[in-house]
Formats: structure tokens, sequence, C-alpha cells
């Protein structure tokens, strides 16, 4: 595999990534862009973690994860996308860094939701000749790039269309979610 090719994969793995900050970015009154590049940071550690784990898993037992990863994406993800919709559907409140607030754990178990993929990724580099530290870099880059710019640009898509945005964003999350499971399946 060329570095090319690495590089494309890397930012195809972090597409999903990009559209939950989006979705998280919509909350953010005023952008921050510390709070963007802390949020990229914790996404492209775990989404460069994953596909490591998944080529240690490859190496042991492939056939289990390719079974199972569609279904762990389609909970963990529709299951963010539900909160994020029936979250849009409360009252605005009036703080201006009310997206800021949000847990550690809920930012891990999104960016985990939208790992899966890199994990299955790593199953397969498993099976070919790859350097996975390299691959794993440049997934993880990829990734703290296109969710610090997806934070910024979905606070800014948040100023222009409100709650609809973050609406928006669970939707995406679902379907996110329901392609995985379809690619898999089907």
């Amino acid at each position: 595999m060329t570095i090319f090719a690495l590089i494309l994969l890397a930012f195809a793995m972090s597409t999903d990534a990009f559209a939950a900050a989006i979705g998280k970015g919509v909350k953010i009154k005023r952008p921050r862009l510390s709070y963007a590049i802390k949020i990229g940071f914790i996404f492209g550690v775990i989404e460069a973690s994953t596909p490591v784990i998944g080529w240690f898993i490859g190496r042991a037992a492939a056939s289990f994860v390719e079974a199972w990863d569609h279904w762990v994406a389609l909970i963990i993800l529709s299951g963010l996308g539900v909160y994020m919709i029936l979250e849009s559907l409360q009252p605005a409140d009036d703080e201006d860094d009310r997206g800021q607030k949000q847990s550690l754990l809920l930012l891990c178990f999104t960016a985990l939701g939208t790992s899966i993929d890199a994990m299955a990724v790593g199953v397969g580099l498993a099976l070919v000749d790859i350097n996975i530290a390299l691959a794993s870099a440049l997934i993880g880059s990829a990734t703290f790039l296109m969710v610090t710019v997806g934070i910024m640009l979905g606070s800014a898509m948040g100023s222009l269309i409100g709650k609809r945005a973050e609406t928006f964003g669970g939707i995406i999350l679902i379907a996110v979610g329901i392609w995985i499971f379809a690619s898999h399946t089907l």
C-alpha cells in the first residue's frame, strides 16, 4: 500500500468523526479553537488506537471482529444520534458554552462509536504487508484535523441554523451507523 493510499484511507476513516464533530460543534455559540483542538485530540487518539487494536485482533481472530463490528457501530452511533436529536428538541439554554460542558465520557463514547470501522480496517491491514504504526498515525492525524475543523464549522453552522443543525448532526450519526451496518450485511 502506497503512502498516498494510506493518506486516502486515513481521511476516509475520519469522515464519520467529522460528521460527529459538526454535530458537537452546533452546540457551541462562541467557537474556541482550544476546545476544538482538545476534542480533535481525543478523537484522534481513539481513532489512531482502534486500527492497532483491530490489527492485533486480526492477527488472532479476524472473523469475530468482522462479524460484530457493524452491530457495535450501529448501536453506538444510532444511540448517540437519538440522544442528539432529543437534545435538539429541548429548549435552548442561555449558556454560551453549553457544548463545551459535555462530559469526557460522552465524547469518548462518540469517538469510539465513530472509530469502530477503523478497527475493522485494522483487521484488514493485518492481512497485508503494512506498517501499522504509520497507518495508525496517519488515521489519528487526519481525524484530529477533521474533528477540529468540524467543531469549528459546526459552531459556525449552529449560529446560522440553530437547533436544526443539531438535529441534522444526530441524523448524520444514525445514517453513518446504518451505512456501516448495511455495508457489512448486504
